[in-house]
């Protein structure tokens, strides 16, 4: 197998009729989905999506891919191609157009539906070019063939890109399915053709490498939201994916079975859900929904909420909900489904908002104590089957974190891709197909991107480090007032201390230490206030971690008079 090192240099030229493929998001994560494919000068991009931060990155809204890579050649790009309409796929996708508009997007009905309707917020009027499986379109040296996978999300398209270096296919996020609630399979039969054909490198989601077998029909869902909306006895809260159709569906089906309402909450799945009943890919029988505004008029037992918050986010309905610092009141007697799997990293965040709603008295039912979801991403069985039908030449394990890339690459080596054929790649590492061979080849700069509030990129690691220490450790301020021209203290030092667990009495201890190290420094001629500020840092940092074993932010301030 071939793995990155971190001694990777920048990439040779690529040789000619050679396809180079470097992913800016995606591998060794999951979210932040971008893959850019090269041939000939030209520039075909795979999907463009964001990344949601961690409790490590405070502040931060967003985490974008790097598009250094290509911000020079912005020209050069002749389409994004979406393969389905989620945020981990489609979130970015404005910050892109930010810096050419005119990129024409490629997706199926409904993924452009979401995306223009975000675009629309950014103000942006996208050039869209619409396709369903089966189709085979050409955009400059890459011939794209389209085809039919189900997702957790509808209209989901795996992607075939033909160039004379050969056959990638790209799956994007898939699972088979065999009883899909929109009747829609995965293509097996096309996965076969292109087999036989002769796949040269399939790119192949690897969420759920490790889980052994295949993945439950949607279908079984179903009855278990029917009997949890039978035995509630008041309010019903479903929380979920703002862009999960058909789990909305049920739960409507649900509430029609049962004679209640329901009420659309939150900004992000009010929009969506519009968009889908607009296109016809969400069914809603007259009558049954009703404006959120008007929920509290209705008695509890008659009341669907559909929300977003599954995985804990703290701005999200269901958190502000646990928090009681959003209108709607959770009660004694509500139940709340949280409908979706867990997205590793948010164990913590929604644990917390569990046992936030069970304060309040509601019963929440989630993926632990009920069948209430099945996910999105096929299993190993599922990834077998995909090896065994395509017989790919080269094979390339993505969207995972490390673990689940490299069982995928296990997976690939027991159906007989060879070893030295398996690339495990992360962000920024160079793929060079050439001569029918993949090779890692070199790399490129390719780190995170953070959005905080209107400003993009501003916030940098180092930034993050500052709020992560301040979160943690609070910070001390020493003022000091020294003569200009000789360096000796004229005043101070004062200090001021917030969220360092340290009474302010404490520090008449240090005090004497900063002036005797401050009087020596000005004896040897130091009148620098730079050096002074360094100085009175280490001094009263040593005291504090000496004394207290905290790290709290130290902020000297020297004032020249």
């Amino acid at each position: 197998m071939s793995h990155p090192h971190p001694e990777l240099g920048p990439p040779p030229p690529l040789p000619e009729n050679g396809l180079r493929i470097v992913a800016l998001g995606g591998l060794g994560e999951i979210g932040r989905n971008m893959a850019v494919f090269e041939f000939d000068g030209r520039l075909l991009v795979v999907d463009c999506g964001v990344l949601f931060p961690d409790p490590e990155q405070p502040g931060v809204d967003l985490i974008l891919p790097d598009f250094d890579y290509i911000r020079g050649r912005l020209d050069d790009i002749e389409a994004v191609v979406l393969t389905h309409a989620h945020e981990d796929h489609i979130g970015a996708v404005p910050y892109l157009l930010r810096e050419r508009a005119d990129i024409p997007l490629v997706g199926s009905r409904l993924t452009l539906g979401f995306i223009e309707s975000k675009l629309t917020e950014h103000r942006i009027q996208p050039v869209k070019a619409e396709v369903v499986e089966g189709d085979r379109r050409r955009f400059g040296p890459f011939e794209c063939e389209f085809v039919a996978v189900n997702h957790s999300i509808p209209d989901a398209l795996a992607v075939a890109i033909r160039t004379p270096a050969g056959i990638v296919l790209h799956t994007g996020d898939f699972k088979m399915d065999q009883l899909p609630l929109d009747g829609r399979l995965t293509d097996l039969g096309a996965f076969a053709r292109l087999g036989a054909e002769g796949v040269d490198l399939l790119m192949s989601d690897s969420t759920n490498s490790e889980v052994p077998g295949f993945v439950p029909s949607e279908r079984t869902i179903g009855p278990v939201i029917d009997e949890v909306f039978r035995s509630a006895a008041k309010r019903i809260i479903v929380a979920c994916f703002a862009s999960h159709v058909h789990r909305v569906q049920q739960v409507f089906d649900a509430a029609q079975e049962n004679g209640r309402k329901v009420a659309l909450i939150g900004r992000s799945m009010v929009r969506n859900m519009t968009v889908a009943r607009e296109l016809g890919y969400l069914k809603v029988p007259p009558g049954l929904l009703v404006d959120s505004r008007e929920i509290e008029e209705w008695p509890p037992e008659d009341v669907v909420l559909i929300c977003t918050g599954s995985q804990g986010e703290p701005m999200a309905a269901l958190s502000r909900m646990a928090n009681r610092d959003h209108p709607i009141r959770v009660a004694e007697g509500d139940t709340v489904v949280l409908a979706s799997s867990l997205v590793p990293g948010n164990e913590t965040a929604v644990n917390k908002v569990i046992n936030g709603l069970t304060r309040w008295g509601a019963r929440v039912v989630h993926k632990g104590n009920a069948t209430v979801h099945v996910s999105g991403h096929a299993a190993a069985g599922e990834l077998l089957y995909v090896l065994n039908l395509t017989k790919p030449s080269n094979f390339m394990p993505v969207h995972g974190e490390w673990r689940h890339m490299r069982a995928h690459a296990k997976l690939a080596a027991l159906t007989g891709v060879p070893d030295d054929h398996i690339v495990i790649a992360e962000d920024g590492v160079v793929v060079d197909m050439v001569d029918g061979r993949a090779r890692i080849v070199g790399a490129v700069q390719c780190g995170y991107v953070y959005v905080d509030g209107s400003s993009v990129g501003a916030v940098t690691d180092t930034a993050l480090k500052d709020r992560r220490i301040l979160g943690d450790e609070g910070f001390i301020s020493v003022v000091v007032v020294v003569d200009s021209t000789t360096g000796k203290v004229t005043g101070g030092p004062e200090i001021y201390a917030r969220g360092s667990g340290i009474e302010t009495e404490a520090f008449d201890a240090v005090i004497p230490l900063i002036e005797a190290a401050l009087q020596d420094s000005a004896a040897d001629g130091v009148a620098d206030p730079q050096q002074m500020r360094r100085l009175t840092r280490r001094i009263v940092g040593r005291w504090v971690s000496d004394t207290y074993r905290r790290r709290p932010m130290i902020i000297p301030v020297v004032v020249e008079v």
